[in-house]
């Protein structure tokens, strides 16, 4: 098992660095997707086109966040399995997540489908952008399939200590995302179709890459014995899977609220928003990645019975958390006008009004980044301790501050009181976690005493 890692041994600072090194730089081209398809729509087809995809951009979120949200609850039991040596009854929970997986891949590719019009209608979205909105949103509905289908595997990877086999798929699919958009926008004419198509053809590339990986890892050659459905464990996993899916899907209703409330602003406004959540991911890029290293590493030494270790790692990787989030805080605050620019094209003033609408945004969530950096790593420590209730109701936090803040804080401060409901939801959800932490220790405590 060369590529796999126990993460039961060792300084855990070291561990978790290691680990999300590979994530951070896998999730860095992951969102090359989404700001190649920006780069690109924006400087080709103009201001109008790259509204027109961030109209869709919390609707597409939500499926994706919900996708993620199930394939990592799945991951939680394997990664338990895997600190255990339980191999056994790690290949049968693979299994069972698989069949999960295509059901959940399949309810939602129907549903996003079918309730397409009806969601943007919700978001108030302007009659200038409808038809390329749906167009580019119901493109990217047809790759759930495939987006479900690489979040399992890179799943898979990542709970057996593999970081650097789903970095190397998204390497290859960011390189691939970007050859196609250039050759089907600018080149073909698709326009947003184009943005779209190039960015389902590029995970599909991704996908590949993670299962001919599993499909050569030792311990995870799947036989006959290993092939039953069960329903106890298809409840186990869901129980798992479904409150982090749940969660991503509060979020993402909060998220479209703020959209709706965006979408009355006007195309600039819209735009500029846009362009500085196509750099949302960038800022959280580091993040995510030690929430994911968390996540593996908690859930192993749960299995392992290291309860010890658990609490140091935690400390360790928020110190290193919060200090990462600093830096990235101090480039885009310095750095950020001219990585804005990237998006935006137009005439002068066109530019000028849509690039300050970014600036402001970009610069109150960078200086605001160690809020959310502390949320990622507490909340991926105590899913790892598989308790994925509480975290959800860490969304329903964030759901509330998002929402409140969008309808009430534009009332108050004008247009740029929307920028504050990503600050407010953050906050809500720390000090939701604050709690929950505090209580998931007690209660390993505990156990540990009984």
């Amino acid at each position: 098992m060369p590529s796999l890692h126990s993460m039961t041994s060792g300084t855990p600072g070291r561990l978790i660095i290691s680990f999300a090194f590979p994530l951070m730089l896998g999730n860095l081209f992951q969102q090359f997707y989404t700001i190649a398809d920006a780069a690109i729509v924006g400087q080709v087809l103009g201001v109008q086109a790259i509204a027109a995809v961030g109209a869709a951009e919390w609707i597409i979120w939500m499926m994706q966040g919900m996708i993620q949200g199930f394939t990592q609850g799945f991951a939680i039991q394997m990664s338990q399995d895997f600190g255990a040596g339980k191999y056994r009854q790690l290949r049968n929970v693979i299994v069972n997540s698989a069949f999960l997986s295509a059901v959940c891949a399949c309810i939602l590719l129907a549903g996003g489908q079918l309730l397409a019009g009806w969601m943007l209608k919700m978001l108030h979205t302007p009659d200038s952008v409808w038809a390329d909105t749906m167009l580019y949103m119901r493109t990217m509905f047809l790759g759930i399939p495939v987006i479900t289908a690489f979040n399992l595997c890179a799943s898979i990877l990542r709970s057996l200590g593999d970081g650097k086999t789903p970095l190397y798929a998204m390497v290859c699919a960011s390189l691939v995302n970007i050859g196609l958009d250039l050759l089907f926008v600018p080149v073909l004419h698709w326009g947003v179709f184009g943005a779209a198509i190039a960015t389902v053809m590029a995970q599909c590339c991704s996908f590949f890459i993670c299962l001919l990986k599993i499909i050569h890892i030792e311990i995870l050659k799947i036989t006959k014995e290993d092939c039953g459905i069960s329903a106890r464990l298809d409840l186990r996993l869901m129980t798992l899977g479904m409150p982090m899916a749940f969660q991503n899907f509060i979020i993402s209703i909060g998220g479209m609220i703020v959209q709706s409330v965006v979408n009355g602003f006007g195309v600039a406004f819209i735009a500029g928003f846009t362009a500085t959540n196509k750099l949302y991911g960038m800022l959280e890029v580091a993040g995510t990645s030690y929430g994911f290293a968390m996540t593996t590493y908690t859930g192993q030494n749960l299995g392992a019975g290291q309860l010890s270790r658990i609490r140091k790692g935690y400390r360790d990787a928020l110190v290193i958390a919060l200090f990462t989030s600093i830096i990235i805080a101090a480039v885009m605050i310095f750095a950020g006008k001219q990585i804005l620019l990237c998006f935006i094209n137009g005439d002068a003033k066109t530019t000028a009004d849509t690039l300050a609408i970014a600036y402001r945004y970009l610069f109150i969530m960078s200086v605001c980044l160690p809020v959310l950096y502390y949320l990622h790593v507490t909340r991926s420590c105590i899913q790892g301790l598989g308790n994925t209730v509480l975290p959800m109701v860490s969304g329903f936090a964030e759901f509330g501050m998002r929402t409140a803040a969008a309808l009430y804080l534009p009332v108050l401060l004008g247009q740029d009181g929307i920028f504050y409901a990503e600050i407010a939801a953050w906050a809500g959800a720390d000090l939701v976690l604050f709690f929950s932490f505090l209580f998931c220790m007690n209660q390993m405590k505990q156990s540990v005493k009984n």
